[in-house]
């Protein structure tokens, strides 16, 4: 029995050969994907956004293999180091995601669907039409009911059995009720909020100073960095990226360019102790490996607006964007 009503047709299901490269499938197409429900989610693996929905999205690609549904991932790279293969090969597999996966370095799926966001998801029916989309985190009971309907459609009984998730980690879902700050772009191409003294200095190297105070969801650079378009990069070791946000997560995607760099944070000037991310330990201590997202702080209790301090003691460090949750 369908739990909705029936849902428009919104197109055809695009094609999927503009995509670079294939893991865990054979290139796939709307033809060969014929009889089967679809589900296409585009990603980058280091967006807290797209990752708040991984368990979800695995769930349904495990429940209802049987029944019909192919889940299928496109990759769209937001920063360059996300189009390297087997860095994608390495988060996904971290991640426990074996569902098949377009690797879209060029773009050219993400235009062919007109896509704009990360995460969105598209819902195709047996017959290749594209019946349902959303773009965003969230929904998942609503998504569950359009894939459990077309598959019904379809032809199969799911039975009425639904998906049981229990997220944790960088998973968890971000706490709306007390999130107050917006996503911040390190890179100049997006930055806004930079509180340095004299502004940033377009891709030369540049010794910055702290503010006296950082006003809420401002931030601020101290140390010898050079601010490229899409990240800052610390040249000389010692360096600070510190900024006052109010959420219960603070996140920052980081990369190290000559090797792992060493960073203590600290919160509010003090180690976060029970507030400490999956990244650092209760004294703030951490190691940036690979370029991914980083949990610094999960703040327990009650919410407050509250400064994060992030010293680099090597050089090479790779600042990119603050997430929060």
């Amino acid at each position: 029995m369908t739990t909705t009503a029936r849902l428009p047709v919104e197109g055809d299901l695009p094609g999927l050969g503009g995509a670079t490269s294939w893991l865990h499938s054979e290139p796939l197409s709307p033809a060969g994907l014929r009889g089967r429900v679809v589900v296409a989610q585009f990603c980058t693996f280091s967006c807290v956004n797209w990752l708040r929905t991984v368990p979800y999205v695995t769930a349904w690609a495990d429940r209802y293999r049987d029944d019909g549904l192919v889940v299928v991932g496109i990759h769209s790279p937001e920063f360059p180091f996300e189009e390297d293969v087997g860095r994608v090969r390495q988060a996904l597999a971290g991640l426990g995601i074996t569902y098949p996966v377009a690797l879209d370095n060029d773009f050219a799926v993400w235009e062919a669907f007109g896509n704009r966001y990360w995460p969105a998801l598209y819902f195709a029916d047996a017959e290749g039409r594209l019946r349902h989309h959303h773009f965003g985190e969230e929904d998942y009971e609503r998504s569950e009911t359009v894939i459990r309907d077309l598959l019904a459609e379809a032809g199969s009984v799911v039975g009425d059995q639904r998906v049981a998730v229990a997220p944790r980690g960088v998973s968890l879902p971000a706490d709306l009720d007390t999130l107050g700050s917006p996503e911040t772009y390190v890179g100049y191409a997006r930055a806004s909020g930079f509180a340095s003294p004299g502004g940033v200095r377009r891709d030369h190297s540049q010794v910055y100073a702290q503010p006296r105070r950082l006003g809420l969801d401002r931030w601020s650079l101290s140390g010898a960095w050079t601010v490229g378009p899409r990240h800052a990069t610390l040249d000389e070791p010692g360096g600070r990226l510190s900024h006052r946000g109010h959420a219960r997560d603070v996140n920052l995607v980081m990369g190290a360019r000559d090797g792992p760099v060493r960073v203590t944070v600290r919160l509010d000037g003090a180690p976060p102790g029970p507030a400490h991310g999956l990244d650092v330990d209760d004294g703030g201590r951490g190691t940036v490996t690979d370029a991914r997202l980083y949990q610094l702080i999960r703040q327990p209790g009650r919410i407050t607006s509250r400064t994060v301090d992030i010293t680099f003691d090597d050089a090479g460090a790779e600042a990119y964007v603050f997430t929060f949750g």
